[in-house]
């Protein structure tokens, strides 16, 4: 079986399928998308995906579109080392949080994405340019028009950093209640990796909000030392190793 996954180094969502993959050790073909320059609205992409954002697996032919939706088709269609409980109790409190995780922090993550990292090469862009960038995004179009070229209001960044900081203490209290030291217990589960690259994106901007939960930080470590972690955030996957302006804001 033949698996070829499309995806951008940075993005969150792709970093989830690349860690069950290389946990797994199942060999993938992977096309990287530079979604700055759009590859991801071009029209052979979007044939595939008509979201326009990645990933996209592409499964001997079969396409599989959302990275929670691909997670779990891959532990379905390779069961062999799973993250997914036996248990039908375990299995719908696990997908439960990654409802949740997708709702909170998945989607809180973006706005100080886009302000620290991504917001100085749009404004770079002329403003018909920049519009029409924004309008041709399917999923994003109200997100990046809503941001513009100045940036989300304080308002909106603090809203999103408070959505975070109740995600880190949802989790702490998850950890708490299973016994840990992962969310549902003593075994990984693909609601670890749902949550992964949101704590690694926000340690990566210098932003990590969690040094006061115990259990959170204790998950976040053992999350970097799994055998999965370092193939899946391979140089270039941290938006400080691609955006210099980062690692000054860090060390101011």
């Amino acid at each position: 079986m033949a698996y070829k996954l499309y995806n951008a180094p940075q993005s969150t969502c792709s970093q989830r399928v690349r860690f069950v993959f290389n946990a797994k050790g199942l060999p993938f073909d992977e096309v990287k998308l530079n979604l700055l320059e759009g590859d991801q609205l071009k029209p052979d992409y979007l044939k595939l995906n008509p979201n326009g954002v990645v990933p996209t697996l592409d499964h001997d032919g079969a396409i599989v579109i959302d990275s929670t939706v691909i997670t779990e088709y891959l532990d379905e269609v390779e069961p062999e080392d799973s993250f997914t409980p036996e248990d039908p109790v375990a299995r719908a409190r696990m997908r439960t949080l990654m409802h949740y995780i997708d709702e909170m922090p998945a989607g809180a993550v973006r706005v100080p994405t886009f302000n620290l990292a991504f917001l100085p090469s749009f404004q770079k862009m002329s403003r018909d340019a920049f519009v029409a960038m924004a309008e041709s995004k399917p999923l994003r179009r109200e997100f990046m028009l809503t941001m513009g070229q100045t940036g989300f209001p304080k308002a909106e960044m603090d809203g999103a950093l408070a959505r975070l900081r109740r995600s880190y203490e949802r989790i702490d209290a998850e950890i708490e209640k299973s016994g840990g030291p992962w969310l549902l217990g003593k075994e990984i589960s693909l609601a670890d990796v749902a949550v992964m690259p949101a704590l690694v994106r926000m340690h990566d901007l210098g932003m990590p909000d969690w040094q006061d939960l115990p259990r959170v930080v204790t998950w976040f470590d053992n999350i970097r030392a799994h055998p999965a972690y370092k193939p899946t955030y391979y140089h270039g996957s941290l938006l400080s190793e691609r955006f210099p302006h980062l690692k000054e804001r860090a060390s101011a």
